[in-house]
């Protein structure tokens, strides 16, 4: 009764806070966001509908499941690396922006060799640290034949396949980070900083030409029409590879947005902090009225991006069931439960009717489908390089995440012929998955699932709302 008591004021609060936007009758609020997000997806055979119900009452609380085992929730990230584009040291100050990385000064030398075994003597804090830096060995009981795989793995070099500019997970620098305890949420780094880095993305790696300008909310009567249609004329002429790398870049936005959105500090007092959703800054972002028509548009991209990464997981399933792979973290009962719930997870991904068709993906002529593909790597994989330029260390570390998620959903959409080449038993040479990659993935998708999942929260808020 306390925390429904304690729910119910953050949502009361969260409805104070409140824009000037026009009144009207109930339900008022709730149309101006998604009036225009309902039916048919652009270029898919899906629609909104069938993946609310989808991902709410059958993906959502298996994957959220998943995410909370010890193998996801820790991801190994260098956060100190320099922005490579400019010259910008900056870093934001604010206490909400920082990371708590597991430090490896306090972990015995023991936790880190592949004899160590669990201690339940052990205190909290160092059990998620042994946990931590267990994640990344070798099981000793594995067969040779596994090993060699393992140990060729390490030493490939898949800059040809790779989407993203992975990070150097032996650098010293190089940290594991529990996600459980470093959540996505607002933080406060917002202004030019922050909109550097989307700029940046936008104008420079979107294969949108300079003079067709991206239609904002800041822009002012005829001129904003005038843009508007510009750019979607533009948009929509292009071919389905490039607007789809649009489209993908704005869904993940959103879905960012979102996670701001409903995980708000919305009481910061000496005794507690209070976080949850945040009915303005919602608003603010989706809102048709407020961003003269482009929040509806932006929440569509969201479910675009969402049938893209799930397409992924249905078409990665082969490399999972082998008998021989194996979620390791050393506890062999618990991590034969995670395979099992994976591998659950997975075949209701396969299961969706009304999967998008990457096979219209580069079609036609061979030789420019392939300089076309070389390009899109590129593009994002430049896209993750620009994480490294966030001020703030926690956007840094899930910017970094969910682009090395989508990087990896590219990857394996764009490896059909590797998958399907994969056998039954012994290792995968021809594709092959880090533990990095694993992790992003699903956590990128645990993000865009909690999009989905949110956005029938804040339709209900918005639905009461006079």
């Amino acid at each position: 009764m306390a925390a429904g008591a304690g729910l119910l004021r953050a949502l009361g609060l969260a409805v104070l806070l409140l824009p000037a936007v026009p009144r009207g009758p109930p339900g008022g609020a709730e149309r101006r966001c998604f009036c225009q997000v309902t039916g048919h997806i652009d270029d898919c055979t899906c629609d909104v509908e069938t993946i609310d119900a989808f991902n709410n009452y059958k993906l959502f609380p298996r994957l959220s499941e998943l995410l909370e085992s010890d193998y996801f929730r820790y991801y190994k990230v260098n956060l100190k690396k320099p922005c490579p584009f400019w010259n910008d040291n900056s870093h934001c100050g604010i206490r909400d922006c920082a990371v708590k990385p597991c430090p490896t000064d306090e972990v015995p030398n023991g936790i880190r060799s592949a004899s160590y075994k669990y201690s339940e003597e052990a205190s909290n804090h160092a059990e998620e640290c042994e946990e931590a830096n267990r994640l990344g060995a070798v099981d000793e009981s594995l067969s040779k034949e596994t090993q060699r795989a393992m140990l060729q793995w390490t030493r490939h070099d898949d800059s040809s396949d790779s989407f993203c500019e992975a990070d150097d997970i032996h650098s010293p620098d190089a940290e594991y980070v529990d996600l459980l305890l470093n959540p996505e949420r607002y933080t406060g780094y917002k202004g030019p900083d922050a909109w550097k880095i989307w700029n940046s993305i936008y104008e420079e790696n979107c294969f949108k030409p300079q003079n067709v300008k991206r239609p904002l909310a800041s822009g002012r009567g005829e001129s904003l029409i005038l843009l508007r249609h510009m750019f979607y004329k533009w948009l929509k002429g292009v071919c389905i590879e490039k607007r789809a790398f649009y489209k993908l870049i704005s869904g993940l936005h959103a879905s960012i947005n979102i996670h701001l959105s409903a995980r708000y500090l919305l009481q910061d007092t000496w005794s507690e902090k209070k976080w949850g959703p945040n009915v303005t800054e919602f608003q603010q972002r989706f809102d048709e009225v407020l961003t003269r028509g482009e929040g509806p548009r932006r929440l569509k991209n969201l479910y675009f991006l969402y049938l893209i990464e799930l397409r992924a997981l249905s078409k990665v399933l082969p490399f999972f069931d082998r008998p021989g792979f194996q979620l390791y973290t050393g506890n062999k009962s618990h991590d034969a439960e995670i395979k099992n719930l994976l591998l659950e997870i997975l075949h209701l991904a396969k299961s969706f009717p009304l999967h998008f068709d990457e096979n219209s993906f580069f079609a036609g002529n061979k030789k420019e489908a392939a300089k076309l593909k070389e390009e899109f790597r590129l593009h994002f994989k430049n896209i993750t390089r620009i994480m490294d330029c966030v001020g703030c260390f926690k956007c840094r570390l899930w910017g970094k995440l969910q682009t090395q998620g989508l990087g990896t959903v590219l990857k394996i959409l764009f490896s059909e012929n590797l998958i399907g080449k994969i056998p039954e038993s012994g290792p995968s040479y021809g594709f092959r998955l880090t533990r990095q990659e694993i992790v992003a993935l699903f956590n990128a998708f645990g993000r865009v699932s909690t999009s989905v999942r949110e956005l029938e929260n804040f339709r209900n808020i918005l639905r009461n709302m006079q």
